[in-house]
């Protein structure tokens, strides 16, 4: 668990916080799809008429009479029916995306116009594509990039309480409510629509780092795993201090992944919601 019981222990504790932050933020960022609509031609059918000859019958010559004559009617005028002409329907403009080193102001800008103004000063925003894109990435390895945090850390301090056992003090758990509150602030449908329309973006950065662009959307699916995996205790976990920091007391607990033991910090409420919102995000992906 490894928390700080000094001035260190606020900065070690704060990384959770970027965890639930970390997916969303990834998942908030991807790609714009155009779709052109061809409709077919029509092609002119050719009708033949078969033209039959008929025999021609014998008549004798006769004087001809003179014709009459004929006043010629004026022809009618010709009513041609036009139909009116259609209306092409306006294509909406898709704007095209910004350079991944230009992103930053068009990405937090989309993101403001969903959440909150208290929400949006949580967030990191210089090269938030990047850090999300190498935070979920870890992730998935069960490991936390605290230096690719998407999110600020939060500014109350861990807190224990001390008796027979060393527990933690449920008021701890409040320091990351706020961001389950981002977390959770936006629908899974709204996420993937952001994922989609930035991931463009996404799997250039992660094609940064080495690994094929496209390949992002299952990372992404693995670090939702890593989380949705982690175990959900029954009661209080009892801790013990190593030094200026803070472990857990079993070893059940305390040698699970780092992202894990950082999500069970967010307090077993705080989890539920978070796991909840992660499963219907994990939903959508997999439509």
């Amino acid at each position: 668990m490894s928390e700080h019981s000094s001035e260190p222990e606020v900065q070690k504790g704060s990384s959770n916080n970027n965890l639930i932050f970390a997916v969303v933020v990834l998942i908030l960022v991807a790609g714009v799809a155009a779709f052109i609509l061809l409709k077919p031609e029509d092609k002119p059918v050719q009708v033949v008429e078969d033209i039959v000859a008929e025999e021609a019958p014998v008549v004798e010559y006769q004087e001809p009479e003179p014709e009459p004559e004929v006043t010629e009617p004026e022809p009618e005028p010709v009513v041609v029916d036009t139909a009116p002409e259609r209306t092409p329907e306006p294509v909406p403009e898709v704007e095209p995306l910004p350079t991944l080193n230009e992103s930053d102001e068009v990405v937090v800008a989309r993101m403001d116009e969903l959440l909150s103004d208290q929400v949006m000063s949580l967030m990191m925003t210089d090269d938030l594509i990047r850090r999300g894109v190498v935070y979920v990435d870890n992730i998935a390895k069960g490991k936390v990039a605290l230096s690719h945090a998407p999110v600020e850390r939060p500014k109350e301090s861990f807190k224990v309480i001390e008796g027979d056992i060393l527990t933690i003090d449920p008021n701890s758990y409040e320091r990351y409510t706020p961001y389950v509150k981002l977390f959770t602030s936006l629908s899974a449908a709204q996420v993937i629509r952001m994922y989609d329309e930035y991931k463009p973006l996404i799997n250039e950065a992660y094609a940064e780092i080495g690994y094929e662009g496209d390949a992002f959307t299952g990372t992404l699916e693995e670090a939702i795993d890593v989380l949705l995996d982690t175990p959900e205790p029954k009661g209080d976990m009892p801790l013990v201090r190593n030094s200026v920091t803070y472990q857990y007391a079993y070893s059940e607990w305390e040698n699970l992944p780092d992202a894990q033991k950082q999500l069970l910090r967010m307090g077993p409420e705080n989890m539920k919601k978070v796991k909840a919102a992660l499963r219907n995000i994990k939903a959508e992906l997999e439509k």
